[in-house]
């Protein structure tokens, strides 16, 4: 049976990294665990909730910037070979 993932691994897609760059691993494993920090701060507040759904969402914003800044590299070797 699989581990079931958190609400910040499933965010950030943290199985998915098909070339195993490990950068790629560390960004989104810290991204995750900070998508779930803010979701157990979660306390119905209003004010609150939505302060905390920007920070995941943009949190997730920059996981996908800095997942392309660690593979460029790659794909740039690759277009040379």
């Amino acid at each position: 049976m699989s581990e079931e993932l958190t609400l910040g691994a499933r965010r950030v897609r943290a199985s998915f990294n098909p070339g195993n760059n490990s950068a790629v691993d560390m960004l989104k494993q810290t991204i995750a665990k900070f998508i779930d920090q803010c979701e157990a701060m979660k306390n119905g507040d209003g004010e609150v909730l939505r302060c905390l759904a920007l920070a995941q969402t943009h949190a997730e914003d920059a996981a996908m910037w800095a997942v392309k800044a660690a593979t460029a590299e790659k794909q740039k070797e690759t277009r040379a070979a």
